[in-house]
């Protein structure tokens, strides 16, 4: 698998933990509930999508996981010795990074909403 199709991958997982849910926990622990109950009634699939959440959370932590060990070797291998096409290589690398962090975030975020937030309040 290629390192940008990884990082994209990872981004949509983390991303539907956030919508599946980090967002309706949020909502509601912020007294949003009856924004949540309009958003549910815009997209009734949210109920049922949510009632696999932990399923959807610990498939986003794999797939996060094998993208860092994926960006990880694939930061160590060289690049190709034309100059125009090395610099491609490492602005690819770096941005490679960058969603990739990007979407640890963003699971990072969904994850302690649904999971931590709700036991502490």
């Amino acid at each position: 698998m290629k390192d940008n199709s990884t990082n994209y991958l990872t981004l949509f997982a983390s991303a539907s933990t956030l919508l599946c849910c980090g967002l309706p926990s949020l909502f509601v622990l912020v007294g949003a509930g009856a924004s949540f109950a309009s958003l549910v009634s815009a997209f009734p699939l949210l109920i049922e999508i949510s009632r696999y959440k932990v399923y959807i959370s610990v498939g986003a932590f794999i797939i996060i996981c094998l993208a860092g060990y994926v960006n990880y070797k694939t930061s160590k291998a060289p690049c190709p010795i034309d100059i125009d096409v090395a610099k491609e290589c490492m602005q690819t690398r770096k941005r490679s990074r960058y969603i990739y962090y990007f979407s640890v975030t963003l699971f990072l975020f969904a994850s302690t909403v649904t999971y931590i937030l709700p036991r502490l309040f």
